[in-house]
């Protein structure tokens, strides 16, 4: 898999990074962890393994991890770039199916949109997910499923046409945002369905559904407001117009 990589951001993951890191490593011959400034012994845990390891001094956040990856990953010549959470909500499985569907439709983000299952999640989870999606996808002019799944693909190209930066103190953000960016570049963004995988043996997710939704609902309605409301872009995400109508793209 020349000129792909994985980026994973991880904070306080001892328990059970180690065996998800192998099992990346099946998948991906470039996998890039970020540590962001765990104190649990994640980076002992993770001694031996033949994966790129760069980490920060403090916690810095999602954001600002997922980002400092994807630089890394661009530096090292990458077409294509993989962000892989930590927390073992994603299957290492599917990222073949991330790389296959971006030979389908070349040039697009791919998203794993944990559809399969979905009545596992807590339902203030799902409330919020669903919450997101709607304000996301007519920010972004065509619909989004999952906007807010960490498995997804981003063609590296992507990031010298948009100029998305993590926004301090507002970790889950970013993965919001640059969808919304990239749609204004005309790069769109097609899912294929993955598991929705919540063990209750597992640490909580980081994601808090009513601050992290409110940061991101603040960050879309200014995007919105900017733009008038971007009516057809609403059009857009209810499938009343054609995203990728010449005529239609972000403006």
């Amino acid at each position: 898999m020349t000129g792909i990589a994985v980026v994973m951001p991880a904070y306080n993951e001892a328990s059970a990074i180690r065996e998800l890191v192998a099992s990346v490593l099946e998948q991906a011959s470039l996998l890039i962890v970020v540590d962001d400034g765990s104190t649990d012994g994640t980076i002992q845990s993770l001694e031996g393994l033949p994966l790129t390891l760069l980490r920060n001094e403090s916690n810095a956040g999602k954001a600002i991890s997922i980002h400092r990856g994807i630089t890394h990953a661009i530096a090292a010549g990458c077409e294509r770039i993989v962000t892989f959470d930590a927390d073992g909500q994603h299957r290492p499985e599917d990222i073949p199916r991330l790389l296959e569907a971006a030979d389908h439709f070349p040039g697009r983000i791919i998203i794993g949109a944990r559809r399969r299952g979905r009545d596992q999640a807590p339902p203030m989870r799902r409330f919020a997910n669903r919450f997101a999606d709607f304000w996301i996808s007519w920010a972004a002019g065509h619909p989004v499923h999952d906007s807010q799944s960490g498995l997804r693909l981003y063609p590296s190209i992507l990031f010298a046409q948009v100029d998305t930066l993590p926004r301090e103190g507002a970790g889950f953000v970013f993965e919001s945002e640059i969808l919304i960016d990239a749609a204004a570049t005309g790069t769109l963004t097609e899912s294929i369905d993955i598991e929705s995988i919540y063990r209750p043996d597992r640490r909580p997710s980081h994601y808090r559904p009513v601050a992290d939704t409110w940061a991101i609902s603040r960050m879309v309605a200014g995007k919105l407001l900017r733009r008038g409301l971007y009516p057809i872009g609403l059009l857009r995400a209810l499938g009343l117009l054609s995203p990728t109508c010449p005529k239609c793209l972000p403006g």
